[in-house]
């Protein structure tokens, strides 16, 4: 894994973005192919710096022609990946690679890339259909051209790789704006590769961060519950109700950064669950009701997140206390 952490506060700045977007001839990466792609590396003003744009042959057939408009006609005289795939890297090069939801087209450029024995320098990407989440627009639906008509930006060819990516490069700065005005954090999210004793690098598939984030050892003890007016202390393991206004992404996130620990039920052992029903009467808000569990809102959560007292470090833990003294921490 990365040693870069999950999510990043919006008024940080970053190392640049590079906005990307394919068209596919089909949905499963490795077996269907890219056939149209458009990378734009972004300056801080987000003005495009450098670009690729390029249909591709991708030498097999190229799908649903009635969506992206593309035939296998004019795809033949078409560069293939292997061609373009300095120019991808320097576009990618130090920075976050940004898509309109990105485990879709960072499959698909990692796939490409493995088929021609090609390393992209992808360490950070960053999902906008999330950012927009996160930012409580009060749309029906956070579609790109929904996203750009709220912005007043044109979109003239709708799955046209150029046009989608030079629409999102657009809707990137005023959602940024926004997310540093709302003091939103970005959903920017460490990638992995692996290197084979072969040599050949692989890069790992985009996972629910949920189901990753449950998988995680926490380095810290956990402490036990959290005690209503006293702070969050690391090794506490933090559950999620549905009943949540915080996307969950973004409260993994801050579990994680803070040193806390996520868990994907509620047992005994659950310090506080997150959940903004009073009196919930299923799920995760109402186990908690039952075992006596502590339950705050999202709300409180985030209050509280960002000054979390320092835990008992796992490897450092020599038990020599009582257990009814091990809750000195609060």
């Amino acid at each position: 894994m990365s040693s870069v952490g999950w999510g990043r506060p919006a008024h940080e700045p970053g190392a640049g973005w590079a906005v990307v977007d394919v068209e596919t001839s089909g949905f499963r990466p490795g077996q269907a192919r890219i056939i149209s792609l458009a990378a734009l590396a972004l300056d801080a003003d987000g003005r495009v710096e450098h670009s690729v744009v390029s249909l591709l042959n991708p030498g097999v057939d190229p799908g649903p022609t009635h969506v992206h408009g593309l035939t296998a006609a004019m795809l033949e005289d078409q560069p293939q990946f292997s061609d373009i795939v300095g120019d991808v890297i320097e576009v990618l090069n130090g920075r976050t690679l940004v898509a309109h939801n990105v485990a879709f087209d960072y499959a698909f450029l990692t796939a490409e890339a493995e088929l021609v024995d090609a390393e992209l320098p992808v360490d950070t990407v960053m999902c906008t259909v999330e950012l927009a989440r996160r930012l409580d627009l009060g749309l029906d639906n956070l579609r790109l051209e929904t996203l750009a008509a709220h912005w007043g930006i044109a979109q003239t060819r709708a799955h046209d790789a150029f046009d989608d990516a030079l629409v999102l490069s657009r809707v990137l700065d005023p959602a940024l704006q926004r997310a540093r005005t709302r003091d939103v954090w970005l959903p920017v999210r460490p990638v992995a590769r692996r290197r084979w004793p072969n040599g050949r690098v692989t890069h790992d598939e985009l996972r629910p961060l949920k189901m990753l984030a449950s998988r995680m050892p926490c380095p810290y003890l956990n402490p036990g519950r959290y005690v209503r007016g006293r702070p969050l202390v690391q090794g506490m393991r933090v559950a999620l109700s549905a009943e949540c206004t915080r996307t969950h992404e973004e409260l993994v996130e801050r579990i994680l950064h803070a040193g806390l620990a996520y868990s994907d039920g509620v047992d005994p052992d659950t310090s506080l669950v997150v959940c903004n029903e009073p009196r919930p009467d299923q799920g995760k808000g109402y186990l908690a009701r039952e075992l006596g569990v502590p339950v705050v809102s999202d709300a409180q959560f985030m209050d509280s997140v960002g000054s979390v007292a320092g835990g008992t470090d796992i490897e450092e833990f020599t038990d020599v206390t009582a257990p009814a003294e091990q809750f000195a921490l609060f």
